[in-house]
């Protein structure tokens, strides 16, 4: 199938022919029709199976052929980080370059001009809006914000969003929508409070689309070291000492550790900027930016990096722990081997959290080659993975081990 077969709007199919989008993506392939056709959708889909495209498309298809009616709020789109609403606000301005469509990311954070910003957008006329759920109930709750003509609500990503504990923000916002809307729900899985949220949001009888979490791209060798909490440190700066040339990603679940790392890596010369939650808006967009024209060797963050980031060429994701579950591993080796490239994905896990690390391997239906721990940096247990072993440190010889 080719985007061709969809019947888009001649301005909307001469900016897919200029970004060189030819054939649809699974779930753009299923997603689509169903928009187009008006029908409410529920999708089961993850970060990384081109989600975004599959409901923007359709949207900024059917805004386009309204243009007697456009410069007013008809697309509201929820997500729940500021990374996320900055990126696809990108994928709008990209996909709309030939389209007479305005868009503006709402998110909290930053001077008071960033909020100045985003209120002329709001009062002023823009078709479509990319918001958190908080900066956007904080420009509600002053009145100014005209939501009787929106036609479109988009929730990405619901799963995090309610994780991250925005329910009532959620269904708060959607208290000032009109009834009459289009409604389509998009998440990574699909657990019973989201099935719980859609009643409650949606029409009767919602279309509904389910893609099974994909494991990790064909391109990326993952590999383990068993080492324990204060070895961490020092194996990181045994592995990269001497690779000056690296493009990497290090992910901590904690903030203090991240501002460790950071800071034991400036000290070895790296370029390397940290990215978490405490740091101002535009720390982090600008680390963001740095990292992307390739000003940073290394950015080491949070989760918050994980998702929504699509940033070519980086050769190195290094998890300083082991991720929560195996969503959010995926999430973050695929920051890697992007676009049919090549990566390494090297994970640290401690005692405590081999177990969880164990049920990884369960979804990924494989085992992760475990490499040896040097003797300095090992607790005296050897672990060995003898099936995977040979051609595994062939690569890494070759790939990782080797100065760069």
């Amino acid at each position: 199938m080719n985007f061709i077969d969809f019947n888009f709007t001649s301005d909307l199919q001469q900016g897919l022919d200029a970004m060189g989008f030819n054939n649809p993506t699974p779930i753009q392939e299923q997603a689509i029709p169903v928009i187009l056709s008006g029908k409410d959708l529920i999708a089961c889909a993850q970060t990384g199976t081109g989600k975004t495209a599959a409901y923007l498309l359709p949207v900024i298809h059917k805004l386009v052929e309204q243009k007697a009616s456009l410069d007013t709020f008809k697309c509201l789109i929820i997500v729940p980080t500021r990374e996320l609403a900055m990126q696809i606000d990108q994928q709008v301005e990209a996909f709309t370059y030939f389209c007479q469509l305005s868009s503006i990311s709402v998110y909290g954070g930053g001077e008071g001009v960033l909020w100045d910003i985003q209120k002329k957008a709001l009062t002023e006329g823009v078709e479509i809006v990319i918001a958190t759920p908080g900066r956007l109930i904080a420009h509600l709750a002053m009145g100014y914000i005209d939501t009787s003509n929106v036609q479109y609500l988009i929730l990405d990503e619901a799963d995090r969003m309610l994780d991250m504990g925005f329910h009532d923000d959620i269904v708060q916002i959607i208290s000032y929508l009109p009834k009459e809307r289009q409604t389509l729900l998009f998440s990574a899985t699909m657990p019973e409070k989201i099935r719980a949220l859609a009643k409650k949001i949606m029409g009767d009888a919602p279309e509904q689309i389910s893609l099974a979490i994909s494991k990790p791209a064909e391109g990326i060798v993952q590999a383990a070291y068993f080492v324990e909490d204060h070895f961490k440190i020092g194996l990181i700066k045994e592995l990269l000492k001497e690779k000056k040339n690296i493009n990497a990603i290090i992910f901590s679940s904690k903030k203090n550790t991240v501002r460790i790392i950071e800071r034991e890596l400036l000290k070895l010369g790296f370029d390397v900027a940290s990215i978490h939650s405490d740091l101002e808006q535009k720390q982090r967009e600008q680390a963001l930016l740095d990292f992307r024209n390739r000003k940073l060797q290394i950015l080491v963050g949070t989760d918050v990096v994980a998702r929504g980031i699509d940033i070519a060429g980086i050769g190195l994701v290094l998890n300083y722990d082991v991720p929560p579950d195996a969503e959010d591993y995926i999430h973050r080796i695929g920051r890697t081997a992007r676009a049919e490239t090549t990566g390494v994905a090297l994970t640290f896990v401690n005692r405590a959290d081999r177990h969880k690390f164990r049920q990884i391997e369960t979804f990924l239906e494989k085992q992760v080659f475990k490499i040896p721990v040097p003797k300095h940096f090992s607790t005296g247990e050897e672990v060995v993975d003898e099936e995977h072993a040979e051609p595994k440190k062939k690569f890494f010889k070759k790939r990782w081990f080797k100065k760069k």
